[in-house]
């Protein structure tokens, strides 16, 4: 029995309409297992060749995606800016800009030219994205108590990834200002999103694994302060702490959450994991207490379990139809 073309057309063109941003969060768990694996290289012994099919894996899914994601803005750019005036969607943009800091961070070291130009575009993106989504916060559209949701964090997440490559490229002024922007928004959002966790109705059962979010912003900055500073100190060793306590926050809930039907939003679990799992490898290597080793050693290859998953569930969706579909 084949298959009738001129019903394929338009289901494919269906597809694309609900092509949707939170896909780019997949680049983002990538990378950071990327850097996560580039981390673990020495402490553990692990052939460079490892970390490396993990970039190529990374830089092709995100060209994929973000060739996709392009389809849609060309054929349904009226989905697009649905997406965009989304209160929840609306977050999900500086995964984009994220999702290129990163990679640019991953391929610093064998490639710096080419990471020197993903970093002055992601840095762009991330300046425009931020500002135009903060912005759309505070403008006069009309948001409620039941849009807001660890997602928020994502822009200043982007902000504190900027530093990673930017103090070892020795553009440390533009690390400092995108540091200090990224810590104000995640202090005000932190206390903004736990208000809502605390005192209103409990999150939507796809936004759930959103909760892991909160371990990023201190895990990523307590890197970038090094990065930046070039020594570990009491600053640096707090931020890594804080995300210690909201793993700890966050474990209580997994259960839970990975009862949930699978979305593409499951994806939120891996950056944040990533980023605990190098924040202990570097302050390993930072100090030398083989605490921070054996710890981000169980926490890689937690890590590596879940990126595993996520990409067999995410193929066994993509097989079944269940995304690209509309919500």
């Amino acid at each position: 029995m084949t298959a009738n073309p001129t019903s394929a057309a338009p289901e494919a063109a269906s597809r694309l309409q609900h092509y949707p941003i939170t896909f780019f969060a997949t680049t983002m768990g990538l990378g950071g297992y990327t850097l996560a694996l580039r981390a673990a290289t020495t402490p553990f012994g692990f052939a460079p060749w490892v970390w490396l099919v993990a970039l190529a894996v990374t830089a092709l899914v995100l060209v994929l995606v973000a060739l996709g994601y392009l389809a849609k803005a060309i054929v349904h750019p009226d989905a697009v800016r649905a997406e965009w005036k989304h209160p929840v969607r609306l977050a999900f943009f500086p995964t984009v800009s994220i999702s290129v800091l990163i990679l640019a961070t991953a391929a610093l070291p064998l490639f710096p030219v080419a990471a020197l130009w993903l970093w002055g575009i992601g840095t762009i993106m991330q300046t425009v994205l931020a500002i135009a989504v903060i912005s759309g916060w505070i403008s006069s559209r009309a948001f409620q108590q039941a849009h807001l949701n660890p997602a928020w964090f994502i822009p200043a997440v982007g902000n504190v990834i900027v530093p990673l490559a930017g103090a070892q490229m020795g553009y440390v002024e533009i690390s400092y200002l995108f540091f200090s922007a990224g810590l104000i928004f995640w202090v005000i959002l932190l206390t903004l999103v736990f208000n809502r966790l605390v005192f209103h109705d409990p999150l939507p059962a796809r936004l759930q694994p959103t909760l892991v979010i909160m371990i990023a912003p201190p895990a990523v900055a307590s890197v970038a302060w090094l990065r930046m500073t070039g020594q570990m100190d009491a600053f640096s060793h707090l931020l890594m702490s804080f995300g210690f306590v909201f793993a700890a926050l966050v474990a209580v809930q997994l259960p839970r959450i990975l009862r949930l039907p699978f979305a593409l939003s499951f994806w939120a679990l891996s950056f944040p994991v990533a980023a605990l799992t190098i924040s202990s490898l570097v302050h390993f290597e930072a100090t030398g207490t083989r605490g921070y080793l054996w710890v981000g050693g169980a926490l890689l290859i937690g890590l590596s379990v879940l990126i595993l998953g996520l990409l067999g569930r995410t193929l066994l969706a993509m097989l079944r139809g269940e995304i690209c579909q509309p919500e």
